[in-house]
């Protein structure tokens, strides 16, 4: 969801790319304050509780805050020390079902905005045979620019693609705009600001709830689905066509006092469904149970028509009464199973399961039924939990279904709890495959996520991701080993790199890995949890992604107060109903006139534009004839320009090659019409073409030039000297930047575009050229670029020797980085302000 609770949205944009179940969204919402002072404005969104955060930034008045991962315990003890200034943050609270709320709040002057980018990424998981995408979008007033962008791509192919959203009037549903081919589905929507409105002239928003896309793909009739890229796969495992299952499954339902009224009510009418879509191959028993545990029959009964309506007739005694005995009942249920198999009287071929109803907590505490209940159960019978309400202990019935083969689900209390409980069952009332097992070859793959599941439900999916450790492999083989399943031999895709986010596959694979660790540290002994959880946290800072263990942390804008207050994005858990999260904080740099952004150019010629407030750096080059002229500064406000000249080498070297330079730069002041002319041999001042001393130079014996314009911007040159012998190279300059946040932020040029900072995202690290400078993919104004990780040499501090600056180098003259191409800031002379 996208909310702005006040100031005027002018623009509210969700952008999702799905590529192979794994969707990356970026949410984008600009508000302005139309008022004459400065007021607060709030920003929330809702997003899947299945996802993680990896990116959150806000840009105001042409300045970024961006966040920075941080282990949670780290930023919690910082925070204590200074959570006596008064600091807020921004807060992440459940909010539904399927949804948890994230918002912050920032104080933005008068007729200012703000521009709040949140990104967040998960796998989507296939239930009932599609897969969800699920936008909430609410945004409270009229938007002058509203639209949701969503891009799939699945190599398998698509079978279905369906969008709705709940909103939808006659008249907004033909906005929805579709387009589906072989593998790929665009959908849009995007109303115009009257067709937002509820009636004509009014201000009410017709948009207010959820934009959902359902989607399914192509199956071949085998067992898999492998696809590889950049040395990492993920395997799809969902067979089109298998026999059911027969199951037999006992249904323990909890009757003490407080599941009286709607509670039983709903329960019962859900049985009664329940029942009715028992297949006459499974096997069932009902038990009741509240201090006291009773059965409708002392044994699992085939589901015939005249079993099943006697057990609906059962169902429909069923009254709330008395304190709860979970124990007793779940283990009772165990015994009937247990019972069953020894007398024969259920079939060699099916799968036995216990479905848990209660509201309550349980007696003798978590870890005695814990115990008494995995003891009895073994290894062979799955426990599903099924926890009604806000008062349920839900963390130990999460934790005991999970231990026990199963899963558990919170249901909601309201009018539809009913199809919550038919949802459920529905969900796991038709297993495939049992004790399913997927072995690849050792000597191909490591580092796999879980690999073996108790059972497989039609309608779901199977996924395993790993890193090969040979990356020319032709086939796959997979061998798959369960209960309906035999080996196979698979052949790898390799979807289009044309639509491919990054390394999705790495970053699925992190994904996985850090949802089963997450959950390994839920159980198991003392030493098991530990190291879960501590590379659980190593993952999650190692890929950026907001976890239970990890904090998101943005330092916000000083306040009138002085204060910079910490965002932080944290993590919930299904067990934290009703959480809101801690406010952890860690220091870190703020915007004001002591941090400035830094562009330079040195070297050959090398471009640097250092962001201090994100302690990073992005660098590329630029590289053309000799002679060339590019335009470095332009601002029209301020009448300041700059341009550079590159001259070449003496000669081409032995290898063929020819570095450039920059040999001179012109520096103009239109206002004052002043022009100011330096290279390697001399500089040179005039106004009206007569020499003039309007401006500071200081020339320091190291041969750094200082010149600093008046009530503005400082800028630094470097003579940079060459063995006068030296066969190839020549004398060359370089051009420093100090305080250019006093340019306006209409400034422009190679140099200028980024004075005022840049948003961009860094994600899938990967193996470069060189073992020391890995790639990356970038995504940056609205382009993904592949870029290395590499070092230049700033020497504005120490001209001797320089300072190794890291950065990102984007390739091919900076495209895609820069507006525009290269070309398009070659100017005539070192003085044309055209």
């Amino acid at each position: 969801m996208l909310e702005l609770l006040s100031g005027f949205p002018s623009m509210l944009r969700l952008d999702c790319a799905v590529t192979s179940r794994f969707a990356h969204t970026v949410m984008t919402s600009t508000a302005l304050n139309k008022a004459n002072v400065s007021q607060e404005i709030f920003f929330e969104v809702e997003m899947p509780k299945t996802a993680f955060i990896t990116n959150f930034s806000m840009e105001i008045e042409n300045r970024f805050y961006v966040g920075e991962i941080k282990e949670k315990e780290k930023a919690k003890k910082q925070y204590e020390k200074a959570v006596s200034s008064g600091q807020t943050a921004g807060l992440v609270k459940a909010s539904g079902r399927k949804m948890e709320k994230f918002s912050v709040s920032v104080n933005i002057a008068a007729e200012s905005n703000v521009t709040f980018i949140l990104t967040y990424e998960e796998l989507l998981q296939r239930k009932l045979g599609l897969y969800e995408i699920l936008t909430r979008v609410k945004p409270k007033s009229l938007v002058q620019e509203f639209k949701i962008v969503t891009n799939i791509y699945e190599p398998q192919g698509l079978s279905s693609v369906d969008a709705h959203a709940t909103f939808l009037s006659n008249d907004l549903l033909p906005l929805v705009e579709k387009t589906v081919s072989d593998k790929k589905a665009h959908i849009s929507f995007s109303p115009t600001i009257d067709q937002q409105r509820k009636c004509p002239g009014c201000d009410g928003t017709l948009i207010d709830g959820d934009f959902i896309i359902k989607y399914d793909v192509n199956r071949e009739k085998n067992l898999g689905d492998i696809q590889i890229v950049n040395g990492y796969f993920v395997h799809f495992f969902a067979p089109p066509v298998l026999p059911r299952v027969p199951k037999n499954v006992v249904f323990v339902i909890d009757r003490s006092g407080s599941m009286g009224g709607m509670k039983m009510q709903q329960t019962r009418e859900a049985m009664l469904a329940i029942l009715k879509d028992l297949d006459e191959e499974d096997h069932f028993a009902l038990v009741p149970f509240d201090s006291v545990t009773e059965v409708w029959k002392e044994s699992l009964t085939k589901a015939t028509k005249q079993n099943v309506s006697d057990a609906m007739n059962y169902i429909r005694t069923i009254d709330a009464r008395g304190s709860t005995g979970m124990t007793s009942g779940v283990t009772k249920g165990i015994d009937m199973l247990k019972k069953g198999r020894q007398e024969n009287r259920l079939p060699e071929r099916s799968t036995d399961m216990i479905i848990l109803l209660t509201d309550g907590m349980p007696d003798g505490g978590s870890s005695y039924v814990q115990s008494n209940v995995g003891s009895a159960m073994g290894e062979k019978m799955s426990l599903y939990c099924l926890g009604f309400g806000n008062d349920v202990d839900y963390n130990f019935l999460d934790v005991m279904s999970k231990e026990n083969r199963g899963m558990a689900r919170r249901i909601y209390e309201a009018s539809d709890a009913t199809l919550q409980l038919q949802g459920f069952y529905e969900e796991v009332a038709s297993p495939l495959l049992l004790d399913v097992d997927l072995r690849y070859p050792d000597n191909a793959v490591d580092f796999l996520t879980t690999n073996n599941f108790a059972q497989l439900f039609n309608g779901s999916e199977i996924v395993v991701a790993g890193r090969l450790t040979d990356n020319n492999l032709d086939n796959f083989l997979v061998e798959v080993l369960g209960q309906g399943a035999s080996a196979l031999d698979w052949t790898a895709m390799y979807p289009d790199d044309e639509y491919i986010f990054g390394d999705f596959t790495e970053r699925l694979w992190a994904y996985l890995t850090i949802q089963q660790l997450l959950e390994k540290s839920k159980t198991g002994d003392s030493n098991m949890k530990a190291n879960a959880t501590a590379k659980a946290l190593e993952m999650s800072l190692e890929y950026s992604f907001v976890t239970p263990l990890t904090s998101m942390v943005v330092t916000k804008p000083e306040t009138e107060d002085g204060n910079a207050d910490p965002v932080i994005a944290d993590k919930l858990t299904e067990g934290n109903l009703l959480y809101f999260s801690t406010i952890f904080f860690l220091p870190s740099k703020t915007f004001n006139s002591g941090v400035l952004l830094s562009s330079t150019v040195d070297g050959d010629p090398h471009f640097i534009i250092e962001l201090p407030d994100r302690h990073d750096a992005l660098c590329f080059n630029i590289n053309d004839k000799p002679g060339t002229i590019f335009n470095l500064v332009s601002d029209p406000e301020s009448g300041i320009v700059v341009h550079g000249q590159i001259i070449g080498d003496k000669k081409i070297s032995p290898d063929g090659t020819m570095n450039t330079y920059f040999g001179s730069f012109g520096i103009i002041h239109q206002t004052l019409g002043v022009r100011l002319e330096v290279n390697t041999q001399e500089i040179s001042v005039f106004q009206d073409n007569k020499q003039v001393k309007l401006m500071d130079l200081l020339v320091t014996k190291d041969r750094s030039l200082t010149v600093t314009l008046k009530d503005s911007v400082k800028f630094v040159i470097v003579l940079h000297k060459v063995w006068a012998k030296h066969p190839y190279h020549r004398d060359y300059l370089g051009f420093y930047t100090v305080d250019s946040h006093l340019l306006s932020p209409s400034v422009h040029g190679l140099l200028g575009q980024f004075y005022h900072g840049i948003e961009y995202e860094v994600t899938g690290l990967r193996p470069g050229e060189h073992p020391d400078k890995p790639d990356a993919t970038m995504y940056v104004k609205g382009r993904e670029l592949n870029v290395t990780r590499g070092w230049q040499r700033d020497f504005s501090r120490d001209v001797k020797n320089g300072e190794r600056v890291p950065c990102w180098f984007i390739h091919s003259n900076g495209t895609g980085l820069i507006d525009g191409d290269a070309s398009d800031y070659i100017v005539s002379s070192l003085f044309t302000t055209d």
